[in-house]
């Protein structure tokens, strides 16, 4: 059917999710990074701080829930196009990705997936790597921060951290942050592991033939 998920057409350039528990950094990561980087990276931000600060009901009862990730897995997805369409020479740096949804989903993850008529499989296709920020509340820290729209307790953020890792974890290009008491430490790993895969990205595409030999 035209228009299903799994054929929106894939953006030529490199495509990175940021993701993980809460308070694991990658917000803090994506915007450095785009400091650092320049104009080569659009952030796609978090479709979830944008509905929920934009006044988007926010309820504990599983059909305001379900309807929440209905909203915000839309919203992710014409994030990332619009910005593949508006910069199609740059790469896209996502803060989050179609596939978070299926961990905050009340119910089991395969079935987010089912109600929206895609696939872990299509939608983790979407991107050519992940980086996974583990959450701080996995170390006993406190995940507080400048995010008014998160509510998770400690334990919630734990939670939420091994099922995005559970799916997010099938993607070829799966790379860990671990949780370290020194966030400086933490995000220099991130930076480091975002610019190795940029790299490799740049040398896959590169048509230019290698200099002749001597």
């Amino acid at each position: 059917m035209a228009g299903s998920p799994d054929e929106t057409p894939r953006p030529h350039r490199c495509r990175i999710v940021l993701t993980g528990g809460p308070g694991g950094g990658k917000t803090t990561a994506a915007d450095l990074f785009r400091r650092e980087i320049g104009e080569r990276v659009v952030i796609v931000p978090e479709a979830a701080t944008m509905i929920f600060s934009g006044g988007f009901p926010r309820y504990s009862d599983i059909r305001t829930r379900q309807a929440a990730q209905r909203t915000i897995y839309h919203v992710q997805r014409n994030l990332e196009d619009v910005q593949a369409a508006r910069y199609p020479d740059r790469m896209l740096l996502c803060d989050r990705g179609t596939v978070d949804g299926a961990a905050y989903w009340p119910g089991e993850t395969e079935e987010f997936f089912a109600d929206l008529g895609t696939s872990a499989e299509a939608e983790i296709a979407r991107y050519d790597a992940v980086i996974f920020f583990e959450s701080a509340a996995v170390g006993g820290m406190g995940i507080e921060g400048g995010n008014p729209v998160r509510k998770e307790s400690l334990e919630e953020a734990v939670a939420l951290d091994a099922r995005l890792r559970l799916v997010w974890s099938r993607h070829p290009r799966f790379v860990v942050v671990n949780h370290h008491p020194s966030f400086f430490q933490k995000i220099t790993r991130g930076l480091d592991i975002l610019h190795e895969l940029i790299g490799d990205h740049e040398i896959s595409r590169d048509p230019s033939p290698p200099p002749p030999a001597n």
